[in-house]
């Protein structure tokens, strides 16, 4: 998922592979790349790196499906939750288009206001 401000992705690495922070690295630093290639403006920092990427990042193990479920609801919600949409369909840099055509996802799903704490993914 792919956000103005920053993005989300769940990802599975190779066997044996246990570089996080360097698969993460090589990401954020060719998706700024293709950018700047593209022709889109993408300001630099300071210290000369992409502003597009946060320096930091949150990792996490996916311990089940329930977990592996919930954080997919919350990926998906962000674009609603950050108010760049009112429902998850509209927004195009996402996964869930997959999910809707392969018949995981509703099409409408996430699209009524939130009725309580916790609701699409969202920690309390």
């Amino acid at each position: 998922m792919v956000l103005p401000e920053h993005l989300h992705a769940i990802l599975t690495l190779p066997s044996g592979d246990h570089d996080y922070s360097g698969r993460w690295r090589l990401i954020k630093r060719t998706f700024s790349r293709r950018l700047t290639q593209l022709g889109v403006p993408v300001e630099k920092n300071r210290r000369g790196e992409y502003d597009l990427c946060a320096r930091r990042f949150w990792e996490h193990t996916i311990r089940d499906e329930s977990d592996f479920a919930h954080h997919l609801d919350y990926i998906h919600y962000n674009p609603v939750k950050h108010g760049w949409v009112k429902r998850p369909l509209e927004w195009p840099y996402s996964t869930f288009h997959r999910y809707v055509a392969a018949g995981l996802y509703p099409a409408d799903w996430g699209s009524q206001p939130l009725l309580s704490k916790g609701e699409y993914g969202e920690w309390e």
